[in-house]
C-alpha cells in the first residue's frame, strides 16, 4: 500500500476546481479538490477512512457495480467503464488505501467520503486510460464514477456491505471465545463451589456449570447478529438523492444490484421502497443494539471473573487468572485482573457508541439522515474494539484460568447455604432454625442436624453430598 505520508513529493502540482474555486493538488495524490477541502475542514476524530479497509473495499465494489450497470445500459463508454472497473479492483485490493484520507466524522451526510472514492478511482482510471491525473474530461469523478448515483445511495450501501463483513469477523472471534468457555466448562465439570445470589451464599454449583453458562449466553449473541445481517442486505442503489431515482435509468437498480451481488458475494436485494430506504437507518440501530447486548454480557462475565479471582487471601479465590503484569507501583506482589478490566471498559465504550447511534438515527429529518457518518464511525469502532477485546479475553485470560479446587470445596462444606438441600425433607421452618443457629454459634449444618436427631448420619451424608445438589433429583413422596 502506498503511504502518502511518506511520498517524496516532487513539488509539482495540478490545478483542480470545484464550486468554490481552484486548488493546487500535489501530482502524487490520487484524491482531488473536494477531498482536500474535506481534509482541511474536518479535524475531528483523527480517524481516517484508511483505518477501515473493509469500508474502502465496499466503496470500490459499489462503484464497480455501478459502472458495470451503466456500461450495460449504454450510459457510459465501454472503455471508460472498464478503466473504472479496473481501478475499483485495485482499490478493493487495498492498493490505494492510503489515499482515503478524510475524517470518518464529517458534515455533509458522507459526501466527503463518497467524493474521496470518486476522485481516487477517477484518477487511477485516467492513468489506466493513458492520461494524467486531473484530466477529468476523459474520466470525471462525478460524471463517470458517480454516474446514476448519489452519496445518499452509494454511501449507505457501502456501509452495509462493510458492516456485514465486519460482523462476520466479529462472529469468528465470538465463536472462538465461546469454544474457550466450553472447554473450561468441561475441564471444571467436577469442581464443586458455592453459588451465590445477591453476593450471598446460595446453593452449590460446579465451576464447570458456570463456565458452560457463559458459553451458552454468548452463543445466543451469534444468533442475534445473524438475524440483523439480513436487514443489512437491503440496499438502495438507484435511489439517488432522496429515493425518487432522479437521474437514473429505470432498469439501473435491478441491474446494479445483480452486479453488486456478483462483486461482493453477498445476497444484496433492492429495497421495495427507495424513499424509506434512503432516510431510514433502522438496520444500523438494530445492529448497534445487538453489539451492545453482546458487550453487556461480556462485561457481566468479566465482573464474575474478577469476583471469583478476588483475593488471593482475603477474597473468594476460587479461580486463578493468568498473571499478566505487576499490579501496583506501591504494593509489592499485587497482580490485578487487568484483562477483564479492559473488557469492562470496552463494554462501556460500546454502550456509549450505541447511544450515539440511537441519537443520530433519531435525528433524521424528512428525506435524509445527515448524521450517518457518526453512526458509521461508532459502529465500526464498536466492531473493532469488540473483536480485540474478545480475542484478548480468550488468549490472555480464559484459556489460562485454573481452579482452586480445595478452596471451592471447603467453602461449600462451611456454607450455611447447604441447609437449602434439607428444606424438602425437614421443612422451611426447621431449616431456617438450623441456619440461624449455625450462623449464631459457628457450628456446621451437618453437626446441628445430628445433634437434634433430625436425620441419621447415613441419610445426611447422602443428602449433603455437594454432587447431589447441582442438578435436579427425585424427592420422596409425602
Amino acid at each position: 500500500m502506498n503511504d502518502i505520508t511518506k511520498c517524496a513529493l516532487s513539488g509539482a502540482t495540478r490545478s483542480e476546481h470545484d464550486l468554490l474555486g481552484d486548488k493546487e493538488i500535489p501530482v502524487e495524490y490520487y484524491f482531488g479538490v473536494q477531498t482536500m477541502r474535506a481534509v482541511e475542514n474536518f479535524h475531528i476524530s483523527r480517524v481516517k477512512l484508511c483505518m477501515y479497509p473493509e469500508f474502502i473495499k465496499a466503496l470500490a465494489e459499489v462503484k464497480a457495480a455501478a459502472a458495470m450497470a451503466n456500461r450495460d445500459l449504454g450510459l457510459m463508454d465501454k472503455e471508460v467503464a472498464e478503466a473504472i472497473i479496473a481501478a475499483c479492483k485495485e482499490v478493493a485490493e487495498g492498493k490505494l488505501d492510503s489515499h482515503f484520507v478524510v475524517d470518518m466524522v464529517q458534515g455533509g451526510a458522507g459526501t466527503s467520503t463518497n467524493m474521496n472514492a470518486n476522485e481516487v478511482i477517477a484518477n487511477r482510471a485516467l492513468e489506466l486510460l493513458g492520461h494524467n491525473k486531473g484530466e477529468y474530461k476523459y474520466c470525471h469523478p462525478n460524471n463517470h464514477v458517480n454516474l446514476s448515483q448519489s452519496t445518499n445511495d452509494a454511501y449507505p450501501t457501502s456501509v452495509k456491505i462493510a458492516t456485514v463483513r465486519s460482523i462476520n469477523k466479529l462472529e469468528q472471534s465470538l465463536r472462538a471465545l465461546i469454544a474457550a468457555f466450553e472447554a473450561k466448562g468441561e475441564e471444571f465439570k467436577d469442581v464443586i463451589k458455592m453459588g451465590r445470589t445477591q453476593l450471598q451464599d446460595a446453593v452449590p454449583v460446579t465451576l464447570g456449570q458456570e463456565f458452560a453458562a457463559y458459553a451458552a449466553t454468548l452463543t445466543e449473541e451469534v444468533e442475534r447478529l445473524d438475524e440483523n445481517k439480513v436487514l443489512l442486505y437491503e440496499q438502495n442503489m438507484g435511489a439517488t438523492a432522496i429515493g425518487t431515482g432522479i437521474n437514473s435509468d429505470p432498469d439501473y437498480p435491478v441491474l446494479c444490484c445483480k452486479y453488486l451481488c456478483e462483486v461482493t458475494g453477498l445476497p444484496m436485494v433492492v429495497s421495495p421502497n427507495m424513499i424509506e430506504a434512503t432516510n431510514d437507518t433502522g438496520a444500523f440501530v438494530m445492529n448497534s443494539s445487538a453489539m451492545k447486548r453482546l458487550a453487556v454480557k461480556l462485561s457481566k462475565i468479566c465482573n464474575d471473573l474478577r469476583l471469583m479471582s478476588s483475593g488471593p487471601r482475603c477474597g473468594l479465590n476460587e479461580i486463578n487468572l493468568p498473571p499478566m503484569q505487576p499490579g501496583s507501583s506501591i504494593m509489592p506482589g499485587k497482580v490485578n485482573p487487568v484483562i477483564p478490566e479492559v473488557v469492562n471498559q470496552v463494554a462501556f465504550k460500546v454502550i456509549g457508541n450505541d447511544l450515539t447511534v440511537t441519537f443520530a438515527s433519531e435525528a433524521a429529518q424528512l428525506e435524509l439522515n445527515v448524521m450517518e457518518p457518526i453512526i458509521v464511525h461508532s459502529m465500526f469502532e464498536t466492531v473493532d474494539m469488540l473483536i480485540n477485546a474478545m480475542d484478548t479475553l480468550r488468549v490472555r485470560c480464559v484459556e489460562g484460568i485454573t481452579a482452586n479446587v480445595e478452596v471451592c470445596r471447603r467453602m461449600v462444606y462451611n456454607s450455611i447455604g447447604l441447609v437449602t438441600a434439607l428444606n424438602p425433607y425437614l421443612g422451611y421452618e426447621t431449616s431456617t432454625s438450623l441456619a440461624k443457629e449455625a450462623l449464631q454459634t459457628g457450628k456446621g449444618i451437618y453437626d446441628l442436624v445430628l445433634e437434634r436427631g433430625l436425620m441419621s448420619r447415613e441419610e445426611l451424608d447422602n443428602l449433603l453430598r455437594p454432587e447431589n445438589m447441582v442438578r435436579p433429583r427425585k424427592f420422596p413422596k409425602q
